[in-house]
């Protein structure tokens, strides 16, 4: 879907308000519409198959397309540079959809072992299942991704920020890596959102986006992306037509709406989270800070190389282990204990029952993801005010 500021040279801020609207805009309306029509009708067979067979602008059944959604799809398109983009009910079948369209049984998947949870599990559950081959390599390691990727593989799969523990991947060069080897590089991009990070300008094919996060910024909706290369993407979008995990055009609206504000969040989220990171770095009850804005972050000289800003969400390590947390999430008033993250309100919480809920402690072992972590996903409160909550909880540790 096209609209009236394609080819205007507009920053990231003001793409969010405007991208995709124009052209769904009805009666005078200055807000995009809430489209909830199963199918749509035509005059006659002719104009019925242009649409149908795209030939000519329309839609047919909203499984396929809707008006609210593509209004949705053409926002987040724009933010992220891309040539085409496809929605899904879900973040995580956004995520799903884009692997099983790209992968046949026999071929080959490289990524990093450390990745958010229900996407580990399709690596190590799902997909060798129907003969996929999977290799997870340390994610701060990328010569050995390199190696892994240069002994063949169809699919190169980041994560970067990675959830829960916050390292940072060199997109540009494993993205160098992944065309040498032909394969298709995808990098999930919901931590750090395309106001902060665009992979598709670092080499990317394909970007996708938990958009029930940061995008949407009000925990009211569920919804998935995936941008980039219009071949791809229309690969992708053609399995999720048939296998329908489409998304919802209320929950699109929702979205449309969230978006307006993502560029005033991400930028309060970004110094919220270095503020708080570099606190928390001083508190005896806290082993290590992850947040890649600290100088102390390993990769933080990639992190500087390849994001505008980094991202609203952090994690801290316990002194103490999983009583410490169990002890300290109580105290905080002002953080959901909720397995969500990039709302206006702050939330909180261990990967047991966040991000890595569906592994076994032995599997966040393997993963490098300690049993004594908090993720806590900065809001938009007033940053003194958190901090003060903090240390009120703390002292429970």
């Amino acid at each position: 879907m096209t609209d009236k500021n394609e080819t205007a040279d507009l920053s990231a801020a003001t793409l969010a308000v405007w991208a995709g609207e124009e052209d769904s805009l009805v009666e005078g309306a200055t807000q995009v519409p809430i489209v909830y029509s199963a199918a749509y009708g035509y005059p006659d067979v002719d104009a019925w198959l242009d649409a149908a067979l795209g030939r000519k602008p329309g839609h047919i059944y909203s499984r396929n397309t809707n008006p609210t959604v593509a209004a949705f799809e053409a926002k987040v398109r724009r933010l992220e540079g891309a040539a085409a983009a496809a929605s899904f009910a879900s973040g995580m079948a956004a995520i799903s959809n884009t692997l099983f369209a790209l992968l046949s049984p026999g071929d080959r998947i490289v990524s990093v072992k450390d990745s958010y949870g229900g996407t580990n599990k399709l690596f190590l559950e799902f997909l060798p299942r129907f003969g996929v081959r999977v290799e997870l390599c340390d994610t701060t390691d990328s010569e050995r991704i390199e190696a892994a990727v240069a002994a063949g593989c169809r699919v190169l799969y980041l994560e970067t920020p990675t959830n829960p523990t916050l390292k940072v991947v060199d997109i540009a060069r494993l993205a160098a890596a992944g065309r040498r080897a032909g394969a298709v590089v995808v990098t999930d991009n919901t931590f750090a959102t395309p106001i902060n990070q665009n992979p598709l300008a670092l080499g990317a094919d394909l970007v996708v986006h938990s958009a029930t996060k940061f995008l949407g910024g009000h925990a009211d909706a569920l919804g998935g992306v995936v941008c980039g290369d219009p071949d791809l993407v229309g690969r992708i979008y053609h399995f999720r037509e048939i296998n329908g995990a489409c998304l919802d055009p209320m929950a699109a609206f929702l979205m449309i709406r969230g978006m307006k504000t993502l560029a005033l969040r991400i930028e309060r989220q970004n110094a919220s989270a270095l503020t708080i990171a570099r606190w928390l770095e001083g508190q005896p009850a806290v082993s290590a800070v992850f947040y890649p804005g600290l100088d102390s972050h390993p990769q933080h000289e990639i992190a500087r190389r390849q994001m505008r800003g980094f991202g609203g969400v952090l994690s801290f390590m316990l002194k103490g282990g999983f009583e410490s947390v169990k002890r300290v999430l109580p105290g905080l008033r002002l953080a959901r204990r909720a397995a969500n993250l990039g709302s206006i309100e702050t939330v909180a919480g261990p990967p047991a029952t966040t991000s890595h809920v569906e592994c076994t402690p032995a599997e966040r072992a393997a993963m490098g993801i300690p049993e004594g972590l908090i993720r806590y996903s900065v809001g938009i409160e007033n940053p003194k005010d958190l901090i003060a909550d903090l240390a009120r909880a703390l002292e429970r540790a």
